[in-house]
């Protein structure tokens, strides 16, 4: 089967950061799926784990954690799917990514693919949808309530970086299914734009003082802080915005040691969000993602939430893969790149 993978990890720039590859195709058993990869999106975990994790030996390591695909063969102790099912997922980290025609994954991890949308724009959901379900849920613990109600609640959550891939789809699950105020942060006219359209009650520029733009809206004191980026340049702002008992939840890597001592005296809680906690400890529950991302397929198919997609670079190979990790390493995306097909 064709594939993507690297031997070194190198540069971006380098001839040999990635290269179109040649492997056998793997065969599902226990409660795995043999999927058929149809398209996938791509993460910062992409060149995270490219630039930090090298083979140890001389194989091919083949990275990639979203993606559209069909079912084509079931393991043994698999019952939720069958061949021929449509499925999105993000797997787990220590196994084989989806930069390959063929994936295997398993079944717990895997959800329902959107019927209203196509491969590409499906792909482009489900590791985000996971990170800002498991943010808004289980770490800040923000109140659910149905996509169709109206009531507002007492809950302020400020969302610092919101216009990359997680913040894009944490702000529709948001808007959808909580009562919360939303503050964006952007900076540019164009990330400013992306935000208030998938639904920011309030956008403030994180290149600026936080604190004096949202006292400035007038809204009272924030409740939550979703920290996508920059943990620690804007830590001791998130101290001064939060009530008492207020929460912080994060998911980058602060290049700083982070003070949580001074969390004492407002009684705030820290949380860190990591997707693959559940799949790489084998976790009891690690069916919540599936359960969750099928959740999301029905929002998404009931006209509640829209694909997050920025851009699509055309077929997957080695060439546009680079360009895909080139413009996520200089952090100036919007939205999520897919690609599609071999």
């Amino acid at each position: 089967m064709k594939a993507v993978g690297y031997r070194k990890s190198l540069p971006i720039s380098d001839s040999e950061s990635l290269i179109d590859i040649e492997l056998p195709q793997p065969i599902a058993t226990g409660r795995d799926l043999l999927v058929k990869v149809r398209a996938i999106a791509v993460n910062p975990v992409d060149y995270k784990i490219r630039q930090r994790m090298a083979p140890e030996d001389d194989s091919y390591k083949v990275i990639g954690w979203d993606a559209v695909g069909e079912v084509v063969a079931t393991g043994e102790a698999a019952t939720r799917f069958k061949p021929g099912d449509e499925v999105y997922y993000a797997g787990a980290l220590m196994r084989q990514g989806c930069n390959a025609e063929y994936q295997l994954v398993d079944e717990r991890l895997v959800g329902r693919k959107p019927k209203s949308l196509s491969d590409a724009e499906a792909a482009a959901l489900p590791l985000t949808t996971i990170t800002a379900w498991e943010m808004l849920f289980e770490h800040l613990e923000i109140k659910q309530q149905s996509p169709d109600a109206t009531e507002k609640s007492d809950e302020v959550i400020v969302m610092v970086g919101a216009a990359g891939g997680v913040g894009s789809i944490l702000l529709q699950l948001a808007k959808t299914l909580t009562g919360a105020t939303l503050i964006a942060t952007a900076s540019r006219e164009s990330s400013q734009a992306w935000v208030t359209k998938l639904g920011a009650d309030h956008v403030v520029d994180h290149s600026q003082p936080l604190q004096p733009q949202i006292e400035a809206l007038g809204i009272g004191p924030v409740t939550h802080v979703a920290s996508l980026t920059n943990t620690d340049s804007y830590f001791d702002t998130y101290i001064e915005l939060l009530v008492p008992f207020g929460r912080i939840a994060m998911i980058d890597d602060p290049t700083e040691p982070l003070d949580v001592m001074k969390m004492k005296f407002k009684s705030l809680s820290l949380h860190i969000e990591f997707m693959y906690a559940r799949s790489m400890f084998d976790a009891a529950d690690m069916d919540e993602q599936s359960r969750l991302l099928t959740r999301v397929a029905d929002l998404i198919d009931q006209g509640y939430v829209q694909t997050t997609v920025g851009k699509n670079l055309g077929t997957i190979n080695a060439e546009n893969l680079k360009t895909a990790h080139a413009e996520l390493e200089s952090g100036q995306t919007v939205g999520k790149i897919v690609l599609e097909g071999f």
